[in-house]
């Protein structure tokens, strides 16, 4: 947001500081036509902020893109062909496994599993027979034995009878083979019959629904995706150069762009050690506690990581940075005859329509600075020295002007008056130049109106005046 808040945020503030310059000039006018400073001169001095700088350490950052994962998700898919009947959740409903989000037509279904149990009682039938049988052949068997050992039956016989035995053996064992098979199908159809209810593989929110009543699923369908919200992780890209600042176990802020005021604090749970070929970047994830689900998966987010806390340095904020566009060099404009003492008021002592006093016309200057580093709004810089007066707003205005054009009236501010206009959205600011023009308009036309109506009542009052005269001289 700086960057954008920097070329655009700054122009348009500094349309509001003009729009207030001009107020305080029009109310110090009065009839000489202009302020003092401005008679005999066509120069007109830029209205601009000034903050002083100071010294200081600032917090280390990088500052990364990230992307929310949820810590369980996963897409829902059908495991069997079917048409749909019933969907009875929708986007957003909470389950718990188990609970069913899909039922699929299951009459067919129904009929096979009848069909192999029926079967299955068929061939335990069967096995009864074989079995019956076999008891049969093994009782003649041994009869056999018996009248043979008395010498009542030859040999042969008694052959003959265990070649029965054997085979009504075999016919049992077959049937109970084709039990075992059938048993085999019948726990097939019913867990083909079950899957034709889907179920939630684990507890958490339901979303993406690609399924509707009628429509025919198969298992490449996907029908819904569910996640635990609970816990969700950022993804983040930490490239070569920044791995040896990031690691493991050091805060992370995350920031929504949409919900600017949203802040969570957590901590780099673990980093890939293998680089991407392409990107050069390895996988960093932040494990982050969600109870109230205010990060949804999907979500891109700002991840601040600090690593450190800078050499002291000269601080000043960093709308104050400006990229010169002549030179292309990277400066802060500076009023060096702004004495130290310069009384700055405090925020609450001022707002829109009491905005702090401007100061007479003094000279600026920009001064080429090297970043050494930033860190929430506030940049380190080399170039100048503590307690200097920067520019933190109408830089681009002063950038037009030249030689003894560079000359402005300041209005001195506090560090927590730069940091909330920092803050402040491009909206914002739109929002307070329309409110700030609408005061104007309306401020000159009750102007305009009082002067119609003076101008009406001196009229009405001449006119009265010469109504009497006529009278007089006509008595």
């Amino acid at each position: 947001m700086m960057p954008f808040f920097r070329f655009f945020g700054a122009s348009l503030l500094s349309i509001l500081l003009l729009a207030g310059c001009n107020s305080d000039s029009e109310s110090s006018s009065g009839a000489g036509g202009g302020p003092p400073w401005a008679r005999g001169s066509a120069v007109q001095p830029t209205a601009v902020e000034v903050v002083q700088a100071r010294v200081g350490s600032l917090p280390l950052q990088e500052r990364m893109s990230g992307i929310v994962r949820a810590d369980n998700q996963v897409t829902v898919f059908a495991e069997i062909s079917a048409p749909v009947e019933r969907v009875p959740v929708r986007n957003g409903d909470r389950v718990e496994r188990g609970d069913a989000l899909v039922y699929l037509r299951d009459q067919q279904f129904q009929d096979q599993l009848r069909q192999a149990e029926a079967q299955l009682r068929i061939n335990e039938a069967d096995a009864g027979r074989t079995q019956a049988a076999l008891n049969e052949a093994d009782a003649a068997y041994k009869r056999m034995q018996e009248l043979v050992s008395k010498g009542l039956q030859s040999q042969q016989q008694l052959e003959m009878a265990e070649t029965n035995r054997a085979s009504a053996q075999a016919a049992h064992e077959q049937a109970l083979a084709r039990i075992s098979q059938a048993e085999a199908t019948v726990q097939e159809r019913r867990e083909a019959l079950r899957r034709t209810v889907v179920r939630a593989p684990f507890g958490g929110l339901v979303g993406q629904r690609g399924v509707e009543p009628g429509m025919s699923v198969s298992p490449s369908t996907p029908l819904f995706m569910i996640g635990d919200f609970e816990t969700v992780r950022v993804e983040v890209s930490v490239t070569d150069n920044m791995m040896g600042n990031i690691t493991p176990g050091q805060t992370a802020v995350i920031i929504m762009e949409n919900r600017p005021d949203t802040i969570i604090t957590a901590q780099v749970s673990r980093i890939s050690p293998f680089l991407e070929a392409g990107s050069f970047s390895a996988a960093a994830e932040i494990d982050v506690p969600n109870p109230g689900g205010v990060l949804r998966p999907g979500m891109f987010v700002a991840v601040d990581v600090a690593y450190g806390e800078s050499e002291q340095a000269t601080l000043v904020p960093e709308s104050a940075l400006f990229e010169h566009p002549t030179s292309g060099k990277m400066g802060v404009y500076v009023a060096p005859s702004l004495a130290r003492e310069t009384p700055v008021r405090e925020p609450d002592e001022y707002d829109a329509d009491n905005p702090p006093p401007l100061t007479e016309p003094t000279p600026v200057s920009f001064m080429p600075v090297e970043v050494l580093a930033r860190g929430r709004g506030v940049v380190g810089v080399t170039g100048i020295t503590m307690g200097e007066w920067v520019v933190t707003i109408g830089q681009d205005m002063l950038a037009l002007k030249t030689g003894t054009d560079l000359i402005a009236r300041a209005r001195p501010v506090t560090w927590p008056r730069v940091a909330v206009l920092q803050e402040m959205q491009d909206q914002d600011l739109l929002l307070e130049f329309m409110d700030k023009q609408q005061r104007m308009a309306d401020s000159i036309a009750a102007e305009r109106e009082r002067e119609r109506q003076s101008a009406t009542t001196s009229v009405s009052t001449t006119g009265s005046s010469s109504s009497n005269a006529s009278s007089s001289t006509a008595q």
